[in-house]
Parts: structure tokens; C-alpha cells; sequence
């Protein structure tokens, strides 16, 4: 068995023992690429400041990479770093950040949305995506015994929905993400970024401004219903 050089996890782990780093990967869990002027505006500190840091994430491979004229933008550098933030920050509890934020009307409301149903790198997360989770296990097209696997239902499932699976890469077909807000696992993986992505392109969700929180339309709400049984909340 290999043991991980400890000087190197202790490295990566500093990485992310800053409150700006923190807050630039919990930014990009919404899957898209940032330039860094944006970045700055969403971690309230200076630009050169944050090329600083995005320099050292990129560096420490948690970031990818690329320029287009005089924008840097940055990405997670894959699903895998994207499964380490949410599940990290799932161990946080929210409750004296949430007593020392400004509660306004609009960050409640941001809030809500957030925990109602968003994206997590590219798969349904929030309370929606458990509840997803949740009903295709009950409905025997997802097992949890040991780690989660698609049954043969399930591959069925997903082939009637006409939602396309692909196989053959490094990417596992379905894993198990800890959901910061709900603390309990939903569908990530090929399976779990192909299920949002067709939840979008078929129009049973869609986003809200820019952010990473997702509605569900009222097609939406009938489909979910019909498809896993899932009751799915009202925006407000």
C-alpha cells in the first residue's frame, strides 16, 4: 500500500488555509470558468491579491488554467477537486459564519435558493439532489451498500430517459458527494452530471442569475414527480 508523503498532504492542505482560497474554490464549485477581476469582486480583495493566490492554487493543482487575450480564467481543475471542497466543507458548521454574515433580505433569500436546489461542479446537489438521490436508491436504480453503483434498472433507467452515459474514462460512472448543506450524500459522477445536465436542457430546472442555485419549473415539479416521485419544493 502507498502512503502519501506527509509533507505533500500538509502542502495541499494549506492551500485551502486561507479564507480567500476557500472562497475562490467554493466559488468555482458552480462548475464554470472565472476570470480573475471576477474573482476578486466575489472575495472582496484586491486583483493582484487574488493572481496571487490563484497562482498558488493553479501551482498546487486544485486549479486549471487558461488565458484569452488579456483574461485569466480559472477552473476546478477536475471533479475530484470539486468532491474534496464540498466535502470538506460539509464538516464546517454553519452556524457561527451564518451569525456573523449580514442577514438581509437578499441574502436569506440566496440562502434559501442555495439549499433548495443548486449545482456542485456539474451534478444536482442541495435538497433536491438528495431527494433525487434518495428516491432512486428506494426506486433499486442506485445501490449504497458499498459505495454507490448503478443497478441494471438504473442503466436502464437512464437509457429510457434518453439521458447518454459515457464510459470508458477516468471519471467513475456514479460516486457518492457529501452535500455541504443537507449532510447527506447525493449523485455525483458521469451518471450525476449527465442527470443535471439533461435536468437543463429539458427545462425541469433552470438557474438563477449567475449563481450556482437552480428551480425547479413547473414542468419540472410534474416530471420529478412522475419519474422518482420526488416532491419538489416552491421557489419564494
Amino acid at each position: 500500500m502507498h502512503v502519501p508523503d506527509p509533507s505533500r498532504l500538509a502542502a495541499l492542505a494549506s492551500l485551502l488555509a486561507d479564507p480567500t482560497r476557500a472562497g475562490v474554490c467554493m466559488a468555482l464549485l458552480d462548475g464554470r470558468a472565472w476570470t480573475a477581476g471576477e474573482l476578486a469582486r466575489h472575495t472582496g480583495v484586491g486583483a493582484s491579491t487574488v493572481s496571487e493566490h490563484l497562482t498558488r492554487l493553479v501551482e498546487g493543482g486544485l486549479l486549471a488554467q487558461e488565458r484569452q487575450g488579456r483574461h485569466r480564467y480559472v477552473r476546478l481543475a477536475d471533479e475530484a477537486v470539486a468532491h474534496l471542497v464540498e466535502s470538506l466543507a460539509a464538516h464546517v458548521d454553519p452556524v457561527p459564519a451564518l451569525a456573523q454574515r449580514p442577514r438581509t433580505l437578499r441574502t436569506v433569500h440566496a440562502d434559501r435558493a442555495l439549499a433548495r436546489a443548486r449545482t456542485c461542479y456539474d451534478h444536482l446537489a442541495g435538497r433536491l439532489g438528495c431527494a433525487v438521490t434518495e428516491a432512486m436508491t428506494r426506486r433499486g436504480l442506485l445501490t449504497q451498500d458499498t459505495g454507490f453503483a448503478l443497478t441494471e434498472a438504473g442503466m436502464a433507467w437512464f437509457a429510457e430517459q434518453g439521458i447518454p452515459l459515457a464510459r470508458g474514462g477516468r471519471r467513475p460512472l456514479v460516486r457518492s458527494c457529501l452535500d455541504w448543506t443537507e449532510r447527506l450524500p447525493h449523485l455525483a459522477g458521469t451518471a450525476g452530471a449527465a442527470l443535471c445536465r439533461h435536468a437543463l436542457e429539458s427545462g425541469w430546472c433552470e438557474r438563477v442569475g449567475s449563481g450556482r442555485a437552480l428551480r425547479v419549473t413547473g414542468s419540472g415539479q410534474r416530471v420529478w414527480r412522475e419519474l422518482l416521485g420526488v416532491e419538489t419544493e416552491e421557489s419564494g
